[in-house]
């Protein structure tokens, strides 16, 4: 068993949740209730009052009588810029995401797409991985449904451990450390595509993915909500922000949610208590500064790969009992617990100098149990393996940035340059002990799991600083310019306590990019970009040389349309590389070398539109061809794993109050999508083919005076297809179908 480190896919790959059978336990749904009133009503109940509470109060603002309620957004000063704001439809014209500094999406030379607020709300998505799963170039729950996590590619590259970023502020996973965002807490999500290394660093080639939070708003306005769900799960929150004092220069927000259910795993956990205060103070005209806290503590599920009759033993022996597909060990145990404190603050020195600097700390206490399934010791014998994890993973993220505007006769240029740095710890013990058996014939968890034998008690410490620069020269004949580098220094120590051993390493990155976007008139933009971006490796090769980073880079052409500011089509091509990764040593097969190569070709396509008659659309089309290009591990030529050639979503609203505002049915919106992901590969020796799956998602919404109900359905036709599957440890189903009721009202 190999110990767990910071920068790879946390292990073991072993993650499963089955659908139960159709149909839903009349007993089962009582112990769920009895659990509910007994053990876990602290974590819903409460809120659930405050909510109802509210919703009884009077309307104090009767002018909102919606059930989103539009806040006020926070400006960039300059280009009248918006890229904090979750918008009104399903498209915001500005991010802060491809420059810091904020610009038109239009103007960022590279693919940039954003789930606005509206979207969240009509899709209501359950985890951070299904409110990306309609954009293009996103492949989501690549790992079936694993709670621990949330999980994604971008363009074929696995960046949802890595690449989940929060207001600009890196939020990677570390080890089991999950740092999970509650969808609640989201004003909208930026999906940067493709390299991203002289803004954020250290990341994963195929891009990132940047979680906006709510903010304190100067306007009062509030929403609860509560709503039950599938596999009994009850949710209820209250969001409410306004000001603090007479003048509104100081204002607050507070997002509450309280969570109680099971997964489709009998007498599991999905329970969540999260509180998330902060506080604007507007000091002067030039000065904002901005707190933001959190404390969330999660009780989840860890699940399970099971082997297939047919592909991982004999078809003759038959298919595991559904009771105990949907069952799991009484040893099994994911509780988390995390904080967060942060701050924002914003100094404008003059009218061309503005001085930023966000800061947050977040640290994660986690106690992970897991008895999983490893392999098949022989054709009938499933062999079992106890995992345990007690950790304790802390972040801390500072990022200061000096900007200066400069307007010429004929270009207007800003000037970015930072200074950022960040530290990793994490602090835990892990067990490990395999040898637990059952048969095919008559598998089972009746049997008692000691705790597993100490396999590492380490301590990892990941420190990084970088300095970078990044400009925009807006021109105007149309022509923008974006140019930017960045230097960065990355150090690791790990400290084994069992043998007393220290494991050091140093690296070092350069990285660039350049683009160039114009503006043809009519909404007609083409754009091109070179990019650049780089991870580190721990260790030394044969030569006791300490690896080099893994170098990704791009070259991206395409053209962004957008007709009107309700509108965005968006066409990507675009040629990936990542150089230098590591491969074994054919001179020494038990060194590693850096001859590795991967290269990932695509096109993407994605429209985002509010049309005048009621009707919004969100539609993406990717097509990958992924290569392992150069490999001495017996899979060059190959497919890497994970990877579809194809995958395609679609997702239609219609808002009868905007199509036909004096009919009967004002008031209701339809909503509905289609979600394709074509075959991948389990391996990278691609042994094992995992199949192409098509899911429909269902949304009805009923809005009246400040009230609203909705019903969300996932996966409406219950389809049961495989997440993924390995060579040796079995396959891991998808998601079965899920629903959602749930009542908000806005005050």
């Amino acid at each position: 068993m190999r110990t767990p480190a910071f920068h790879r896919h946390p292990a073991p790959r072993t993650a499963i949740a089955r659908r139960r059978p159709h149909g839903t336990d009349p007993m089962r749904t009582q112990m769920t209730f009895s659990r509910l009133r007994s053990e876990t009503a602290r974590w819903v109940w409460p809120i659930a009052v405050a909510a109802l509470s509210c919703a009884a109060m009077p309307a104090t603002a009767q002018e909102a009588r919606q059930d989103t309620t539009v806040l006020n957004p926070i400006v960039v000063e300059g280009e009248g810029l918006d890229p904090l704001s979750g918008g009104t439809s399903y498209v915001v014209g500005d991010s802060a995401t491809g420059v810091k500094a904020g610009a038109r999406i239009t103007e960022i030379p590279q693919s940039l797409s954003v789930v606005t607020a509206r979207e969240l709300k009509d899709r209501a998505p359950a985890q951070l991985e299904d409110v990306v799963a309609y954009s293009a170039g996103i492949t989501s729950a690549i790992w079936g449904v694993d709670d621990r996590f949330d999980q994604f590619l971008i363009r074929g590259f696995d960046n949802g451990t890595s690449g989940i970023f929060r207001d600009g502020l890196n939020q990677k996973v570390l080890n089991f450390s999950g740092f999970k965002i509650d969808p609640y807490l989201i004003e909208r999500v930026d999906i940067l595509r493709g390299p991203s290394g002289v803004l954020y660093g250290e990341n994963d080639a195929g891009g990132m993915v940047n979680v906006i939070t709510k903010r304190p708003q100067p306007e009062r306005a509030a929403e609860t909500f509560l709503s039950f769900g599938a596999n009994d799960v009850a949710r209820a929150g209250i969001d409410a922000t306004g000001p603090l004092n007479g003048d509104g220069s100081l204002s607050y927000r507070l997002v509450a949610v309280g969570q109680a259910g099971e997964t489709e795993i009998r007498d599991s956990d999905n329970d969540r208590l999260l509180l998330a205060p902060s506080v604007t103070w507007q000091a002067t005209p030039d000065t904002r500064v901005t707190l933001l806290a959190q404390w969330q503590k999660d009780r989840l599920t860890p699940n399970n790969f099971l082997p297939v009759a047919g592909e991982d033993y004999p078809l003759a022996l038959g298919a595991l009992p559904r009771d105990f597909i949907y069952s799991q060990s009484d040893f099994n145990r994911l509780e988390t617990e995390q904080w967060a404190l942060g701050y924002e603050v914003e100094h404008r020195l003059t009218d061309a100098l503005t001085l930023r600097q966000n800061f947050r700390y977040a640290r994660q206490d986690t106690d992970y149990r897991h008895l999983y399934f490893s392999n098949m010791l022989d054709e009938s014998t499933l062999n079992f393996a106890a995992f345990t994890v007690d950790e304790t993973a802390t972040q801390i993220r500072l990022d200061t940035q000096l900007q200066y505007d400069w307007q010429g006769a004929s270009s207007r240029t800003t000037l970015l340059a930072g200074i950022d740095l960040a530290r990793d710890e994490i602090d835990g013990r892990t067990g490990w002990a395999g040898g637990h058996t059952m048969q095919v014939g008559d598998p089972g968890y009746d049997f008692p799991v000691a705790s597993p034998p100490i396999i590492s008690d380490q301590k990892q410490v990941v420190s990084s600083r970088g300095l970078y620069a990044q400009g925009i020269t807006r021109m105007d004949s149309g022509l923008t310019v974006t140019y930017g580098a960045r230097k960065a220094w990355i150090e690791n120590r790990a400290t084994e306590r069992l043998n007393d051993t220290v494991t050091t390493s140093d690296n070092d990155a350069l990285v660039g990019m350049l683009g160039a976007t114009w503006d043809l008139g009519g909404g007609w933009v083409p754009y091109a970009s070179y990019t650049e971006s780089f991870t580190t490796n721990v260790g030394t090769d044969r030569h006791d040389n300490l690896f080099k980073p893994t170098m990704g880079k791009q070259y991206e052409v395409g053209v962004k349309y957008a007709p009107d500011e309700n509108s965005l089509y968006t066409l990507a091509i675009f040629d990936l590389k990542k150089d230098d990764v590591l491969t074994r040593d054919n001179d020494d097969p038990i060194y590693r070398t850096q001859t590795g190569q991967i290269r990932h070709k695509g096109i993407e396509l994605e429209a985002r539109t509010a049309l005048d008659n009621g009707l919004s659309l969100i539609g993406s089309y990717t097509y990958l061809d992924a290569e392992i290009t150069r490999s001495n591990d017996g899979d060059q030529g190959n497919t890497p794993a994970l990877v579809p050639e194809h995958q395609a979503a679609l997702w239609l609203d219609y808002d009868i109050v905007k199509a036909h505002p004096g009919s009967a049915l004002a008031g209701l919106t339809l909503g509905g999508g289609l979600r394709y992901v074509g075959a991948t590969w389990g391996d990278n020796g691609n042994s094992r083919r995992v199949d192409s799956y098509l899911l429909a998602d269902l949304a009805l919404r009923y809005r009246f005076q400040d009230y609203s109900v909705g019903l969300n359905v996932t996966n409406l036709f219950d389809e049961e297809y495989h997440g993924t599957c390995t060579a040796s440890s079995g396959c891991i189903l998808g998601e079965g179908r899920g629903f959602s009721l749930t009542l908000n009202r806005s005050f």
